[in-house]
């Protein structure tokens, strides 16, 4: 669990469910200084679009930090400084390890499950998406980022004080 005085919120399901929207508002109807950690990259037109539709969702009083990998850091170093941090999403992050850091995945991995067990001052909700309930991947490194998303998903799970499974725009409070 969570270290004390910490709250740790995961919302997980699958894509276009909701599970940003639903997130969002949570985080955003929680007092004080708000961040939000993007780890989406834009590598084409379309994700540069989805992007900015994100950004116009978010009110002028979430500070963005746009980090691709190194999540636990930010973490840590702005924890003390804001009340609200919300993460979206792991399953991008996941996708920007195996394409540029796939040795080390294991040790990002294990390094932010460690962050949230010491987190310890502010509200941190967690986005990421279900990837295990569809057909079994036909290439190996989409295998690896399906068993690393499940992985690491049920992981968070387990340290989180709560989570949700967003389907069809619809919350659904699993612990």
């Amino acid at each position: 669990m969570a270290g004390s005085g910490s709250r740790i919120i995961f919302v997980i399901g699958g894509a276009k469910s909701g599970k940003s929207t639903f997130a969002l508002r949570q985080a955003s109807e929680r007092p004080g200084k708000k961040a939000y950690i993007a780890t989406a990259q834009a590598f084409d037109r379309e994700m540069e679009e989805r992007i900015a539709r994100h950004r116009k969702e978010r009110s002028a009083e979430w500070e963005t930090f746009e980090e691709p990998k190194h999540i636990s850091a930010v973490i840590r170093e702005i924890t003390n400084t804001h009340d609200v941090i919300l993460l979206d999403c792991l399953t991008l992050w996941i996708s920007n390890l195996l394409l540029t850091d796939e040795a080390l995945l294991e040790r990002y991995c294990d390094d932010f499950i460690e962050m949230l067990g010491g987190h310890t001052r502010s509200y941190l909700c967690i986005v990421s998406n279900e990837v295990g309930m569809g057909i079994v991947p036909e290439s190996t490194v989409s295998r690896k980022f399906r068993d690393c998303s499940g992985y690491l998903n049920q992981r968070v799970a387990h340290v989180a004080n709560e989570v949700y499974l967003i389907a069809a725009g619809i919350p659904l409070k699993i612990k």
